[in-house]
């Protein structure tokens, strides 16, 4: 198990902090943040094929386009998020496994309460602010300089306060909450049939490969909610003057989903799945199957 508790060992594992922010510092700086900004172009340009958007990151600055964002709310996100996940998907998933439930259910549990600890806790304005760093360039289609990311936070904090650049916050805990609830309960299941496949007990470790395989399974299978990504970067998105007449004034998730289906239909509400799905798949091999070897370094 990637991240639950030894053996015999009881109290809290205050470890998985230090584990899970290095890990998510770790997967955002090599591919996480490349992955993600493809995504969010495509999502929040609806109308771009995944080619058109590559070239429109590229022309932001060649290979640092990639990276626009990282610095500095990736990297506030990815050190609070992961270790606020690794630590509450720990406990609970330790927790769950001590009253006899399967170590799928467990995980799922374990990825569920992560997921939306992290999103209440870190996630509300850094998501926000790294998406609108990621999409501000919009604005250049009304003929109007993009304001930097620094001037849109403090604009946002005057007229809304803590509301406004938690915005979207809901469709955020919502996502992840579905998202690390499906890698890690996808990751568990297909660990438990690749034991069965090689003959192994539910307490023998698998190998690196196996391990990488099994969180790969649980990546790609979590990337079914790609709409309420959609609807997030939406709601998230420098857009407003780019955007349809039809673009409610006042975001909901209710009222988002049905704005982007009337402009795009079913295609548009999975836009940005192709490249998400490797998303998954790193973070959930970087925080489900390399967290293991980060765990018995840092407890070493």
């Amino acid at each position: 198990m990637a991240i639950q508790k030894e053996p015999g060992q009881k109290g809290v594992n205050w470890s998985n902090i230090a584990v899970g922010g290095i890990m998510n510092m770790f997967e955002v700086t090599t591919l996480g943040q490349p992955l993600e900004v493809i995504k969010t172009q495509m999502a929040a340009n609806r109308q771009q094929t995944m080619v058109q958007a590559l070239k429109t990151v590229w022309g932001r600055g060649g290979v640092a386009g990639f990276y626009q964002g990282l610095i500095p709310w990736a990297w506030i996100e990815a050190s609070t998020k992961g270790a606020v996940l690794i630590f509450t998907a720990s406990e609970v998933e330790t927790a769950t496994l001590g009253v006899g439930l399967s170590p799928a259910v467990a995980g799922l549990l374990g990825g569920m309460s992560g997921g939306v600890a992290q999103a209440y806790a870190t996630m509300g304005f850094t998501t926000c602010m790294k998406t609108v760093e990621i999409t501000r360039h919009k604005q250049a289609a009304t003929g109007a300089k993009p304001a930097s990311t620094w001037a849109v936070f403090m604009d946002i904090y005057r007229r809304e306060g803590l509301a406004g650049v938690n915005k979207g916050v809901n469709a955020v805990a919502v996502r992840q909450c579905t998202n690390w609830g499906s890698r890690m309960g996808f990751a568990r299941l297909a660990e438990s049939s690749i034991r069965k496949i090689r003959g192994k007990s539910e307490t023998e470790s698998l190998g690196a490969v196996d391990k990488i395989v099994a969180s790969s399974i649980g990546g790609a299978l979590a990337t079914w909610n790609q709409p309420i990504e959609v609807i997030r970067v939406e709601m998230q998105s420098m857009a407003k003057g780019a955007a349809s007449a039809n673009r409610p004034e006042k975001l909901t998730i209710a009222n988002t989903l049905s704005y982007i289906y009337k402009e795009n239909g079913i295609k548009g509400l999975y836009r940005g799945v192709t490249p998400r799905i490797g998303l998954g798949i790193w973070q959930t091999v970087c925080m489900v199957s390399f967290a293991d070897y980060v765990k018995a370094w840092v407890k070493k």
